[in-house]
C-alpha cells in the first residue's frame, strides 16, 4: 500500500458500496442486541436458581457451565455447525440460541458470585409482601445485579459484535455480519483493497467503543462484586 491508498473519504464510500455495509451493520446489530439480552436475562435467572436452590442438580449444572468455559471452540465447532444445520438454526434468529449457549458459562459464573453476596432477607421480605418468585427476581434481585449485568453485557457484546468464526460457520451468505462483509474485500490472488478495508474496520469498531465508553465505569465494580464469593 502507498500513502495515497489511505487518503480521502472515497475509501469509506467504496467500502460501504462494495461490502453492503449497511445491511451487514443491521444484521450485526440485530444479532448482538438480542444475543446479549438473551444471555443477560436467562443466565441471571439460572444463577439465581443455582444459588437459592441447593441440590445435586444445581451443583452439577453449575460445574457443567463453569467447565464449558475451558472447552476450546475448535473442539466443538464441527458438531455445532452440523447440529445447527439440522435444527435449522443457520439464520440470524437461530444463532442467538447458539450465542446463548456459548456465553452462558462465564455469565452464570459472574452472576452466581454476585448473588451470593445478596442478603436472603431482602427476598424473604418481598415474598412476605406477596411477590411471586418471578416478581421477586425481576423487581428485587435483578435491579441489585446492575453492576454485574452491565459488565456481562459489555463483555458479551464485544464478543458477539466482533465474532467472525461462528457466523461464518453457521450463517448463509444472505446474512453477512460486519466481520464477514469486511472479509469479502480480500479478493482472489491475495488482492486486498486496503483503503476500503481500513475504512470499514474504523466504522465497525466505533459502535462497540462508544458502548464501552458509556458503560466502562461499571466494569471494575461489577467484576469485583462478582468475585466476592465466587
Amino acid at each position: 500500500p502507498t500513502k495515497d491508498t489511505f487518503v480521502g473519504f472515497e475509501n469509506y464510500l467504496n467500502g460501504i458500496s462494495t461490502t453492503s455495509f449497511v445491511t451487514a451493520f443491521f444484521w450485526s446489530l440485530f444479532i448482538t442486541v438480542f444475543s446479549v439480552l438473551a444471555i443477560v436475562i436467562f443466565t441471571s435467572m439460572t444463577a439465581w436458581y443455582i444459588v437459592r436452590v441447593k441440590s445435586i442438580f444445581t451443583s452439577v449444572l453449575y460445574y457443567a457451565l463453569v467447565f464449558s468455559m475451558i472447552v476450546p471452540f475448535q473442539m466443538v465447532m464441527f458438531t455445532m455447525s452440523k447440529t445447527a444445520n439440522i435444527l435449522r438454526l443457520d439464520n440470524p434468529i437461530g444463532i442467538i440460541f447458539i450465542y446463548l449457549g456459548f456465553g452462558a458459562g462465564l455469565s452464570v459464573f459472574m452472576f452466581t458470585g454476585f448473588i451470593k453476596s445478596i442478603s436472603l432477607e431482602i427476598e424473604e421480605a418481598a415474598m412476605i409482601d406477596g411477590c411471586s418468585p418471578v416478581q421477586t427476581f425481576f423487581l428485587v434481585v435483578f435491579p441489585i445485579l446492575k453492576p454485574t449485568t452491565v459488565t456481562v453485557a459489555i463483555l458479551q457484546a464485544m464478543w458477539v459484535w466482533n465474532d467472525y468464526l461462528l457466523p461464518s460457520l453457521v450463517l448463509s451468505v444472505d446474512y453477512k455480519t460486519i466481520p464477514i462483509a469486511i472479509q469479502f474485500l480480500k479478493q482472489s490472488h491475495g488482492q486486498i483493497d486496503w483503503g476500503a478495508m481500513m475504512a470499514m474496520l474504523v466504522l465497525a469498531i466505533i459502535p462497540i467503543i462508544a458502548f464501552y465508553l458509556v458503560c466502562q465505569k461499571y466494569i471494575i465494580k461489577g467484576v469485583a462484586s462478582g468475585a466476592v464469593k465466587g
